[in-house]
């Protein structure tokens, strides 16, 4: 079996505070041998940015970095792509050697680049794809009022979007008068909670252990931001009774 040491472990994500954290974080006990960074552009026909992001990317930086702004080549050696689908993203994969490979974040991951590790490339999905799959997950539960399916997902990356094998899934522990802004905070140390469960499951037995899913959840697109003031609303309502 692999020792935690020696396990070379490949993040896929983009540079966010909160992807910024996720990486830090867990490079204090795993090898990050190489973050690939998307900087892939994508876009709705409607408008979708909203406060809600500044107020949740602020309230990051000021709780993690002491109010002082960080990415990803602060913490980590960051190769940039548009698309980690292209040819050559998937050569500086290869080229890196890594043994598992861990997506948070990132746009639709296709066949040639699961195989580079099959098998070893799992996801973290802000909500059960069995439920909730595609964009904005959590927003979309709270819309619906959905609040049990404010969960963390890892799973194995199949080619068909969120259908791969579940690994574990983690509720997102919520607060009396949390406010929707701090809600992404909360998920980031939920998914470094079951990133170091699954990458010792993987340290431990030589694979992901997983459970196919039943179920294809609906897919979810961006959500408008004129959807969001109700969600913020919404959300302060439910966790005003806690």
């Amino acid at each position: 079996m692999m020792e935690p040491k020696n396990l070379r472990v490949g993040i896929l994500t983009t540079d966010t505070p909160h992807h910024t954290h996720f990486v830090e974080a867990l490079s204090k006990n795993w090898n990050i041998v190489r973050v690939f960074e998307e900087k892939r552009t994508t876009s709705a026909t409607f408008e979708t940015n909203h406060q809600l992001e500044e107020q949740g990317a602020q309230y990051e930086i000021d709780s993690w970095f002491d109010g002082k702004p960080r990415g990803l080549s602060d913490v980590a050696d960051v190769q940039t792509f548009p698309d980690l689908n292209a040819p050559d993203a998937l050569e500086a994969m290869r080229d890196a050697h890594c043994d598992v490979h861990l997506a948070f974040g990132t746009g639709r991951l296709e066949q040639s680049l699961i195989d580079i590790t099959p098998d070893r490339i799992v996801n973290l999905h802000g909500a059960d794809p069995e439920h909730y799959r595609g964009l904005d997950t959590q927003l979309w539960a709270v819309y619906h009022r959905d609040y049990r399916g404010l969960i963390t997902t890892l799973h194995k990356v199949s080619p068909n979007l969120d259908r791969g094998g579940v690994i574990m899934k983690m509720p997102l522990p919520l607060t009396r008068d949390m406010q929707l802004y701090q809600l992404r905070k909360v998920n980031t140390e939920v998914c470094l909670d079951i990133s170091h469960r699954g990458l010792d499951m993987m340290a431990t037995y030589g694979q992901f252990i997983s459970q196919p899913q039943l179920y294809i959840g609906r897919h979810y697109s961006f959500m408008p931001a004129v959807l969001k003031d109700r969600c913020i609303k919404q959300f302060a309502e439910f966790t005003a009774t806690l």
